[in-house]
């Protein structure tokens, strides 16, 4: 275990797989304490065991995110443990239906922008004084480059990454006199059940894995981190600056 996070208080949605799971491991590698939120208790627990085997520390937290009264009362509870956050990562989303504009139904878009914006921003609302407490407050979110490559039948994720992508960077602008740094990463091409779902033909053995693409995220939550209001692509190997 090396220390580029000791002692960070490391809050990771989506945590019970993919990208969320191997970040967890990453930064508990890196000395932080995970609070580690996901629906399954099961796929936690084994997160949890893969920590401890590290020598790390997690807190479980078994929660639907659109379970919003649940969101505000976690910023409670993480204010009385510990009084502040040190590290927020908004991994978790959902593909939502890839389908016609005219033909996605309301429950399916309702899902979709609750999971992967209005969380996000229930989540910011919840931890952004518990943040503002910490010396080095980092926040990261997961984006797509979706956001921006607009493609038919893609609309509804299409849309709420833009969305995503908006409220981040304003959140950036609006903390950005204080020691709170903000930013969103792209992973691009992941071996998830998420692109298998939407990918279905593609060779997952040609992609990049979570492990690989998680052990360039604790730069991005580093005290030592500048940059802030940025979009950073993982291409194989490094993160570019947009």
């Amino acid at each position: 275990m090396t220390s580029l996070l000791k002692d960070r208080i490391a809050l990771i949605t989506g945590a019970s797989r993919g990208i969320g799971y191997a970040t967890a491991k990453a930064l508990a590698a890196q000395g932080a304490h995970i609070i580690a939120l996901a629906r399954t208790v099961g796929a936690l627990e084994e997160l949890d065991d893969e920590i401890k085997q590290i020598g790390g520390t997690a807190t479980l937290v078994p929660v639907d995110l659109k379970d919003f009264e649940a969101l505000d009362r976690l910023g409670a509870s993480i204010y009385e443990r510990w009084g502040k956050l040190d590290i927020l990562v908004g991994n978790a989303g959902v593909l939502g239906s890839l389908a016609p504009v005219g033909h996605i139904k309301p429950k399916e878009w309702d899902e979709a922008f609750a999971v992967n914006v209005t969380a996000n921003w229930r989540l910011i609302r919840s931890l952004d004084v518990l943040l503002r407490q910490s010396d080095a407050g980092r926040a990261l979110f997961i984006t797509s480059g979706a956001a921006h490559n607009a493609r038919a039948y893609w609309g509804l994720y299409s849309t709420t990454k833009a969305a995503l992508e908006t409220l981040v960077i304003t959140y950036a602008k609006e903390v950005a006199s204080t020691a709170l740094r903000v930013n969103l990463l792209n992973p691009g091409p992941v071996r998830t059940a998420m692109r298998a779902k939407a990918m279905p033909g593609e060779d997952p053995s040609t992609l990049t894995t979570p492990a690989e693409l998680a052990q360039h995220i604790p730069a991005l939550l580093a005290p030592h981190l500048t940059e802030t209001g940025a979009i950073w692509d993982y291409s194989p190997g490094q993160l570019v600056k947009r």
